[in-house]
This record gives structure tokens, C-alpha cells and sequence, in this order.
């Protein structure tokens, strides 16, 4: 059975027959719009940048946090993964409101155009951070405060290094320079676009250890507005699946990371078991026999696995060890890991 028509609905389509926005002959061929097929359009808040554009710039942040996460592995010395959360388009006033205070905002020019950036990160994040590169630990959370000036210096080479990282993923796209301008610790002083300006922000999650904090991008999209237009769908594509030059270039910044990493070296002289009684009455003079023969090899640890064999001595007055070869599975004798005497 037809659905009926209500007089009101009746009025309406006569209404928009005679002013021709409804064509009779689309009504009879069932070719009349569907309401399915139409959708809201906000024009207090256009879309800049177009769902293609978005997945580029959601491409190069990947990239970005990959390149950033190798570099705080090798500083840290700890878990670090970083991934992208979401990719936004607010206006600017709506970003500001959702800076927490305090906060690290980070302003950086955008050289060669006129716009400036924000890198804003947690300040349980940069306290993390700080207190890891000063040999405390990051198990535990840090209560949100204003960072000291002191942190404030070791966290700006931190951030200055973000900025190289992420100057080299815009590199596929386009070469845009990044350069450190400022730290402001509250939201409302910082004023990089028009309360009204549409931006992008790029927001991120950031695991340090057991812990979780947020990192955001914010760039004005009159900044980016030139760079974005010269894309076309080639260089989208591209994006997507790693060059060989690309994966070369990401295998060298894994090595240079890795070529910095320090590993504690530790060179064992022998090994010996006494009983309580013995350790009481041990007095200056007396000596302890160890496991290790006077001319056997003495093993050497690396961040502790056994991986050479070694001799004692000195060097300059100091006391040294002479690497004589790598430990083969032949080498080990019982559990206490022996070694066999060289002929």
C-alpha cells in the first residue's frame, strides 16, 4: 500500500512543482532525491583540507612518530612508542580551550611561510622525560606543575630534536624548515592564528614505560595551504608504501640511535663460595681462592650475557682487559659457566 500523503506534504510539492525546483517526470521515474542521500554541512566550520589531504598528513606524522620514538628509545633507555590518535580540523579558540594549565606549549616558526606552530605535550610527559634523562625512573605518575627553568633547558634540546624528525617526514611532501621559538607554560599567551582560523591538530599518544601521555601538533591551515594544494594523488600513493631510498634513510637513523646507546661492560675475575663462618674471620691479608685459574681466560658480560673471553692486566698504570676472542657454546662448563684453559 502507497504511503499517504499528509495536506501539509501535499501543499509542498506543488509548491516546488511550480517553481520547478521538482521535476514531474524525475518524480514519475523515481529518480526524486532520497533524504539518505543528503548530508549536513556546517558552513560555520568548512573543511579546509580534504579527506585525502587529511590521510597525507596522518602518513607523515606516522612517519614522524616512528623517527621520534627511535630517538627517545636511545636517550631513555626505556620502552617508547609513539603512534598518531587523530587528525582534527577545529577553529584555533577550541584547540586553545582544550590546553590543559599548566602545559609545555612549544611555538615554532614555519620558515619560508608565514604561519607558526604549536607542539604542546603533558607536563607529566616532559617531567618523565627529565627525570629519565637525570637517571631517576619513570614508574612513577608526576602531578601536572610548571616546569623549572632547569627542565626547561634539558627538555628544549629534546624538543629541538622533535623538530629535526619531524622537518625530515614533511620531507616527502614538501621541505618545510622548523625552528624553536618559544615555551609558554599557558594557553592564553600564545596566539598563533585568529580565535575564528581553522587548524589542524594532530594528536598523539605517547607510552613511556607503563605510562600513557598526550602530545599534540597544531598548524594553521593558511601555513599550510600552499604545500597542500601542490599534492596530487601520485604523491599520496607514495606515502603509503615505503621507497627503498626511505627504508635505507629510516635503517640509518636506527643505526645512528643505536651507535649512541651505552651497554654496561662488565669483566669477571673468578668466582668463589665461603661460608659464613670464613667471612667472619676473614681479616686483612688473608686471601681467597677463586674458580678461575691464574692462566685461564676470564669471561667479559655485555648489559649482561657472557660474549667474550678476555685476559686481565694493565694499561698506563690502570686496570685493563686484553679481548682475546668470542665465547662459543664450548666454552661454557656447569652452570657456573667455567672456562677451559687455551693450548
Amino acid at each position: 500500500m502507497a504511503d499517504v500523503l499528509s495536506q501539509t506534504e501535499i501543499d509542498s510539492l506543488l509548491s516546488e512543482m511550480s517553481t520547478g525546483t521538482v521535476d514531474v517526470d524525475d518524480i514519475l521515474q523515481g529518480k526524486g532525491a532520497r533524504r539518505s542521500d543528503i548530508g549536513n554541512y556546517d558552513f560555520r566550520r568548512p573543511n579546509r583540507i580534504s579527506k585525502n589531504q587529511v590521510r597525507t598528513l596522518q602518513n607523515v606524522h606516522e612517519n614522524f612518530a616512528e623517527i621520534f620514538g627511535y630517538y627517545l628509545v636511545s636517550r631513555l633507555q626505556t620502552i617508547v612508542s609513539i603512534s598518531v590518535t587523530s587528525v582534527d580540523q577545529l577553529f584555533y579558540s577550541e584547540f586553545i580551550l582544550s590546553v590543559s594549565n599548566p602545559s609545555c606549549i612549544y611555538v615554532f616558526d614555519l620558515l619560508g611561510t608565514e604561519g607558526t606552530g604549536i607542539m604542546e605535550i603533558s607536563p607529566q610527559l616532559a617531567l618523565s622525560i627529565v627525570e629519565r634523562l637525570l637517571g631517576g625512573s619513570t614508574e612513577t605518575t608526576r602531578k601536572p606543575r610548571t616546569i623549572t627553568p632547569i627542565e626547561q633547558a634539558v627538555m628544549r634540546g629534546i624538543i629541538e630534536h622533535a623538530l629535526a624528525d619531524l622537518q625530515t617526514a614533511w620531507r616527502s611532501i614538501a621541505e618545510l624548515n622548523f625552528q624553536y621559538s618559544r615555551l609558554e607554560t599557558e594557553a592564553d599567551f600564545v596566539q598563533i592564528a585568529p580565535s575564528s582560523e581553522i587548524v589542524v591538530v594532530i594528536s598523539f599518544d605517547v607510552n613511556v614505560g607503563m605510562h600513557s601521555y598526550l602530545m599534540n601538533l597544531c598548524f594553521p591551515t593558511f601555513a599550510l595551504e600552499d604545500v597542500l594544494t601542490r599534492l596530487n594523488r601520485q604523491q599520496i600513493s607514495n606515502l603509503s608504501v615505503q621507497s627503498p631510498s626511505r627504508m635505507r634513510e629510516n635503517m640509518a637513523v636506527m643505526k645512528q640511535q643505536l651507535s649512541h646507546t651505552h651497554l654496561p661492560i662488565i669483566a669477571e675475575l673468578g668466582k668463589s663460595s665461603i661460608t659464613v663462618e670464613e667471612l667472619i674471620k676473614l681479616k686483612i691479608g688473608d686471601v681467597i681462592r677463586t674458580t678461575t685459574h691464574i692462566d685461564q681466560e676470564i669471561e667479559v658480560s655485555i648489559d649482561g650475557k657472557r660474549k667474550l673471553a678476555a685476559r686481565p692486566g694493565t694499561s698506563d698504570g690502570k686496570k685493563a682487559i686484553r679481548i682475546l676472542r668470542q665465547l662459543t657454546e664450548d666454552d661454557l662448563v656447569e652452570q657456573d659457566i667455567l672456562y677451559k684453559p687455551r693450548t
